[in-house]
């Protein structure tokens, strides 16, 4: 299958080593941003054509599927281009800054008979994939809490090196950015979330959007939860963590980014508790080795119908939906019950 990517930025890498990954089934054929170095450089360095323009690269070029890794307001727009072309689209988190942009994105894809893939690569992380296993199994019981903590650092320099980071036209904040993640996974873990509480505060980067913000969840199920996130971590990123408190258990994944098993305790034994050491990783960076599982996921359902993607677009709506609704309380100062009318 021929892929084509647009956005040759900070996370282009992890799609670059994905696809090369998954070379026996996926030719890189072009790639495509703004910035002609950029593109020149990943063309040179992964293969395929150069492009600065997108409708001229979808034009030239006859391409199964599409990645797009540009700046998160402009995903509805790249992947609804490329959705109109007759590709497959695979799309970064999140899907787009707004619901109607997902909504869109989704329309046109159903419309184009094509389907909709977004990373959401968290979820296969080893830790992660064995704290699911213990809640599907039931053995934390009645689960009474999850948490979830994103302390991570920014400095002003990062927002700088792009002047999109951090704007509400093409970003968001640090839920929308840097926690959708943690964001989508405390709902993959748990259920649905019936109604939040949230503040948000810009405290000391010079950007649009916040950089710290704390949301309360009521979860359908009962369940109460909390994320809290700042990009203001002194030195550097600290605590990636999910911590879930049941009555038959407590476990907690933590490390800079769910990379590692830091409390581990249930009522009754299982197999998995033998798993313990061999699922902890050192990531490389805080975006893990989630990526390669994905693609091959993506590889798989285009291949073979009976595979489910992990994350569709409906899949991927939810966790945008959410954080619009931690936007709409900070904003309001009042309880959001979802779902969004």
């Amino acid at each position: 299958m021929r892929i084509g990517l647009v956005g040759c930025g900070r996370i282009s890498k992890n799609h670059f080593e994905s696809i090369k990954h998954c070379s026996a089934d996926l030719e890189l054929t072009a790639v495509c941003d703004i910035i002609s170095e950029r593109a020149e450089t990943a063309a040179k360095t992964y293969g395929g054509a150069a492009y600065t323009d997108l409708t001229e690269m979808l034009k030239k070029e006859s391409l199964d599927l599409v990645s797009v890794c540009t700046p998160s307001g402009l995903h509805p727009e790249h992947g609804i281009l490329a959705a109109e072309a007759g590709s497959h689209v695979l799309v970064e988190k999140p899907m787009s800054i707004d619901l109607a942009g997902a909504d869109r994105l989704i329309e046109a894809c159903d419309r184009n008979g094509v389907q909709l893939f977004v990373v959401k690569q968290n979820r296969l992380n080893t830790t992660l994939q064995l704290l699911k296993k213990a809640v599907e199994k039931g053995r934390f019981g009645r689960i009474y809490m999850v948490q979830s903590n994103v302390f991570w650092t920014r400095p002003q320099e990062y927002y700088a090196q792009a002047p999109w980071r951090g704007t509400w036209a093409l970003d968001g904040g640090a839920f929308l950015n840097q926690a959708s993640h943690y964001v989508d996974a405390v709902q993959w873990l748990i259920g649905e979330v019936d109604s939040v509480m949230a503040t948000t505060a810009t405290l000391a980067r010079d950007i649009e959007a916040e950089d710290t913000g704390a949301a309360l969840l009521t979860f359908k199920n009962g369940v109460m939860g909390t994320i809290n996130v700042t990009m203001l971590t002194y030195p550097k990123n600290f605590e990636g963590s999910i911590t879930i408190l049941g009555e038959k258990g407590t476990a907690k994944i933590g490390g800079v980014a769910v990379n590692k098993v830091e409390k581990w305790e249930f009522e009754d034994y299982d197999d998995d508790d033998r798993m313990l050491e061999a699922v902890n990783y050192q990531p490389p960076n805080v975006y893990g080795f989630g990526h390669i599982p994905y693609y091959e996921n993506v590889v798989a359902s285009l291949l073979d119908k009976s595979t489910k993607p992990f994350t569709d677009g409906r899949g991927g709506r939810k966790s945008v939906e959410l954080v619009m609704a931690i936007y709409e309380s900070a904003r309001s100062g009042q309880r959001v019950t979802l779902p969004l009318t």
